[in-house]
């Protein structure tokens, strides 16, 4: 009886254990992981409240990393996953702020444009395969074998989703200086 007490008491300094190395090695991610959050959300509250959940989801999902060198991007998927969702959840509530601005009209959001906006705008608009590769491009400076790793896709498919998705984002925003009656030098 008293071995089994010992056994137990040994587990849960084990377990207590791995779960602060655990979380230890989430905490020295957790600078990239808000700014990849934040590059979703647009929100420091949401960033940080994502970054709550992926700490979670990682730690009930623990077992399913089957090589620790895999941790940064099994953590990183597992962040994307959660800022998508959020933003699918957004959808389907209609804040009340976006209420009142249709009902006064767009002639606000016209006079606010500018090209970081209509950067953003066109960003928004890109299906989500050439989203994530542009946000962690540009947002976050990964390499594309790092992007790869991270999205589970080969280093040549990431390179042609790249190349597309400038392609797209160059003709969405020409369209955009074209319809606003502007052109580009």
């Amino acid at each position: 009886m008293a071995e089994t007490l010992d056994w137990e008491k040994t587990e849960q300094r084990v377990c207590e254990g791995e779960e602060e190395l655990f979380f230890e090695r989430i905490d020295r991610q957790s600078g990239k992981l808000y700014r990849i959050a934040y590059s979703y959300l647009r929100s420091n509250a949401d960033a940080l409240e994502i970054l709550q959940e992926v700490s979670y989801r990682a730690w009930r999902k623990r077992a399913s990393l089957k090589d620790e060198k895999l941790f940064d991007s099994w953590i990183i998927r597992i962040l994307i996953n959660c800022c998508m969702d959020e933003l699918r959840r957004r959808k389907r509530v209609i804040p009340v702020e976006h209420i009142r601005e249709d009902q006064i009209g767009s002639s606000i959001s016209q006079m606010q444009s500018n090209d970081h906006l209509d950067l953003q705008a066109a960003l928004e608009r890109m299906p989500k395969k050439y989203k994530h590769i542009l946000i962690l491009r540009f947002y976050h400076d990964m390499t594309l074998a790092e992007i790869a790793e991270i999205l589970g896709k080969s280093e040549s498919t990431v390179k042609s989703r790249l190349y597309r998705s400038l392609k797209q984002m160059r003709i969405k925003l020409e369209a955009d200086q074209n319809g606003k009656g502007g052109t580009r030098k």
